[in-house]
């Protein structure tokens, strides 16, 4: 019975052990780096034009909000206590560069980013549904982004180009 029992043990690492320890997950587990230790790859800003939108009603911290802007403008990336959710356009690769650029600049996970339809995502601006929004000026331009600009909540910065 309990020869039995060993053999069956044995077939399960096999079949469920083993394929798990060529994982990448595995092999992570055993490097012991965090987010805190590892080195990270500054990604460099695209070139061009990007309007960047700040939703002031969902980051009402005016201390903070200059902090976004400074690294948004680009400054030094600096501490800031707070996360924030970046929306971009899917069929913007522009926008969706410049926000991975803004994004490996900052702590992990300090900011995500997603990228949905552009019509969705004109939607949220509209009605001040969303904490960061960042698209190419061509992109703004296409979807008529100005829509958005007469919310009084909203801070639009424009980076690069003849608007920085």
């Amino acid at each position: 019975m309990r020869l039995h029992l060993a053999a069956d043990l044995a077939v399960i690492l096999a079949a469920i052990g083993l394929p798990y320890l060529t994982t990448d997950h595995f092999r992570q587990l055993g490097q012991g780096t965090d987010a805190v230790t590892s080195a990270s790859v500054i990604l460099a800003q695209p070139s061009g034009e990007f309007l960047v939108l700040l939703n002031t009603a969902k980051h009402p911290d005016a201390k903070n909000l200059a902090l976004w802007e400074q690294l948004f403008t680009g400054d030094e990336a600096p501490v800031i206590f707070e996360d924030i959710c970046c929306l971009t356009a899917k069929n913007d690769s522009a926008g969706q560069e410049a926000a991975a650029s803004f994004q490996s600049r900052l702590p992990e996970n300090q900011m995500q980013v997603r990228a949905i339809d552009a019509t969705l995502l004109l939607s949220k601006a509209d009605v001040g549904c969303f904490d960061l929004i960042i698209l190419s000026q061509e992109a703004a331009d296409a979807y008529g982004a100005e829509s958005a600009f007469a919310r009084g909540d909203i801070r639009v910065l424009h980076i690069g180009g003849a608007g920085a």
